[in-house]
């Protein structure tokens, strides 16, 4: 594998940080707007929830495949590619009046945010040392956090206080302040020792990364389930008013971030034992979330920790595939991006259906039931390739 970091580029990390919130922000930030999509295009509120749907379907579909088909190119100009996309889709979502425009206009960059993000985490890990790997990307994933967390109620503000327009251009000028860092101050990236596709696709032959695909399905399927509902369980089951409510949620983005940066400490320290013993505070904290739903202080230091373990997780699923596919780091992460939205899906749908025949408070139970299958293959996965998952005594990201 080509070594990224023979550039000494000191500002690369941040960079790539910053174009994944750029890339999220553009992704998420329209959740805030959509009654005001609505009113701009004259359409539903559900037909304008097809601005996230076909965005999150766009990544689900793309997610392994762009990132292979641009692994053979310049990293540098696949990036800008990517970047210049999102600009250039922004600029015409912010210029349309066309409903049917501004859908395309959504669809186009989700083909190319599989190919953004994955490459940010390949270049991350090759940035640096094996052993400071983990703590790369999860520098990465702060901008993943960032771009949920700040990016829509950033975004919704703009648009509520100034328009729908400017807050279209807030997206737009994200990415164009990435666009110019990347030109300007990150090295040409030319890809050594290229892998045919054929050879890329081979990974799908190893029973390890099926069980660590599974893994990630059932992890994000627990957390995302869950989290889809949140700001009803805060508003049904502990009785707190909207206000209130952003409040907590931004606690939870915060804890995040915690996260995000405690797992990158505790992947470089002995990884296999991290990704085994994170279900577990998990699920308790999961339970703890149903029981005291009803008390605020319980609850606010349950959604603490549950922000806290979903960077967390969040982390682990992104190694666990990574580690399985150390010859295809960037059709690996395409995998990543792919089965964590499919998990997000399922999840929400499972949740959903608990919340339907159950109640708002069983959303819980339909997290806890993805939790433990998410368990079982994590088991499978770790036992499966022990000699990609490091300790303190072996490197990390060691070939089989």
């Amino acid at each position: 594998m080509d070594k990224t970091g023979s550039s000494g580029s000191g500002w690369l990390v941040p960079i790539l940080t910053l174009g994944v919130f750029g890339i999220l922000n553009t992704e998420m930030g329209v959740i805030g707007m959509l009654p005001l999509i609505a009113e701009t295009f004259q359409v539903t509120v559900p037909q304008a929830g097809w601005t996230v749907t076909i965005f999150a379907l766009g990544i689900a579909l793309c997610g392994p495949v762009t990132p292979m088909l641009f692994s053979r190119f310049d990293r540098k100009l696949v990036m800008l590619l990517a970047l210049g996309i999102f600009i250039i889709s922004s600029i015409v979502s912010m210029l349309t009046e066309s409903f049917a425009v501004l859908l395309i206009a959504r669809a186009v960059p989700a083909i190319f945010h599989p190919v953004y993000v994955s490459m940010a985490f390949t270049i991350a890990a090759t940035s640096v040392g094996k052993k400071e790997a983990p703590k790369a990307i999860a520098r990465v994933f702060i901008g993943v956090s960032a771009g949920m967390v700040l990016g829509v109620p950033a975004a919704s503000f703009i648009a509520a206080e100034v328009s729908y327009t400017m807050a279209m251009f807030f997206f737009a000028a994200v990415n164009g302040i990435v666009f110019l860092a990347t030109l300007f101050c990150i090295p040409s990236m030319p890809i050594t020792g290229r892998l045919s596709y054929g050879e890329q696709l081979r990974v799908l032959k190893k029973p390890a990364l099926w069980h660590a695909v599974g893994a990630v399905i059932f992890t994000n399927g627990a957390v995302f389930g869950f989290f889809s509902y949140l700001s009803d369980y805060l508003k049904s089951v502990t009785g707190l008013p909207f206000s209130i409510i952003s409040i907590v949620l931004f606690i939870y983005g915060a804890a995040n971030l915690v996260g995000n940066l405690l797992a990158g400490k505790l992947l470089a320290v002995d990884a296999r034992k991290t990704i085994r013993l994170t279900p577990l505070p998990l699920a308790i904290v999961l339970t703890l979330l149903s029981v005291l739903g009803d008390s605020l202080v319980p609850m606010l230091a349950a959604v603490l920790l549950f922000g806290i373990l979903t960077g967390l997780s969040s982390n682990n699923s992104q190694y666990m595939i990574a580690a399985a596919t150390p010859e295809a780091p960037e059709f690996g992460n395409g995998l990543f991006l792919t089965s964590a939205n499919s998990g997000t899906a399922m999840g929400t749908a499972l949740c959903g259906l608990f919340i339907s025949e159950m109640g708002i408070r069983y959303s819980v139970a339909g997290a806890l039931a993805c939790l433990a299958a998410a368990t079982v293959l994590i088991l499978w996965a770790t036992r499966s390739y022990a000699h990609c998952l490091p300790s303190e005594k072996s490197p990390i990201w060691r070939n089989p």
